[in-house]
């Protein structure tokens, strides 16, 4: 049995996990909210945001966390560009075509980052990606306090955006009734590219929060998305703040899970969450029934 600091550290670097998984899920659930669709590119496009950190450590000597407004902007316009010339014309506004589409670009994706990079997996080296901070008798990970920080601080931005601006009040006209949004005179097409835009951008935060403590290689985003559909479907489809809440719960969940039945181990206790979910309340914690 461990002692009560052991498990309460645990809980806590499990909160710091999960925010950055949040932040992995939030533009999962942004695009789901506006397009209706899963975006199967997700994992994909943060593999290679989490390449584009390396190499600007790397190559630019770059710190992550100063990369972080460069590379948003860096990735919103790759996501718009991709949903505004690629998904859209390709998909011919079927949503099982959508589907199809990001599957392809993630496979896509994929195989060129396998081609550049090769299957190697790498690293960076960074001075507080071992620091701690101490809370009483409990060691705290900077890098991942950090991350939790920036998370509650883009899901701010972000709910701030889609509530205030006009932009946002056209993203949520658009989630609701596409037809009379485009009536009114809202571009759809341009919505639809700058929601995804925001999914590319979030991944981009996630991305230069992950490196400090985490590894690439051409297939690492896929583990994150099971984990940040679980998050999505926990929260509610399409709800940010069920985001934000599923990605903490999760986060502790694993830690705690991984601390009572070993590190290998620590994703059982996710997929089971998953599925009593999908069994008791499929709308989610925040997801409205249909």
């Amino acid at each position: 049995m461990y002692s009560l600091p052991i498990v309460l550290e645990a809980t806590l670097n499990g909160l710091l996990t999960g925010a950055i998984y949040a932040l992995v899920a939030l533009g999962l659930t942004l695009v789901y909210g506006v397009l209706h669709i899963i975006n199967f590119a997700h994992g994909a496009f943060l593999t290679a945001a989490m390449f584009a950190v390396w190499m600007a450590v790397t190559f630019l000597g770059v710190d992550p966390y100063v990369a972080i407004p460069f590379l948003t902007i860096v990735f919103f316009a790759i996501g718009y560009g991709a949903q505004r010339f690629v998904i859209g014309p390709a998909s011919h506004g079927d949503d099982g075509n959508i589907l199809l589409v990001t599957l392809g670009l993630s496979i896509v994706i994929e195989n060129i980052l396998l081609a550049v990079f090769r299957a190697d997996t790498r690293t960076i080296t960074t001075d507080y990606a071992f620091e701690v901070v101490e809370i009483g008798p409990l060691l705290i990970s900077q890098a991942r306090l950090y991350g939790f920080l920036a998370a509650v601080v883009v899901s701010g931005l972000l709910w701030g955006l889609l509530t205030r601006t006009d932009t946002g009040k056209a993203i949520r006209a658009v989630a609701k009734e596409k037809l009379g949004a485009s009536l009114v005179g809202i571009d759809v097409r341009h919505i639809y590219a700058v929601t995804f835009g925001l999914g590319c951008a979030t991944l981009a935060v996630a991305a230069c929060l992950l490196m400090p403590i985490f590894y690439v290689n051409p297939r690492v985003g896929q583990a994150f998305v099971l984990v940040a559909f679980t998050i999505v479907v926990l929260g509610g489809m399409g709800s940010i703040p069920g985001a934000l809440a599923g990605g903490l719960f999760i986060g502790v969940v694993e830690s705690l899970t991984g601390l009572f039945f070993g590190d290998s181990l620590g994703q059982i206790g996710i997929f089971i969450i998953f599925i009593l979910v999908l069994l008791l309340r499929p709308s989610g914690l925040f997801g409205a029934r249909a």
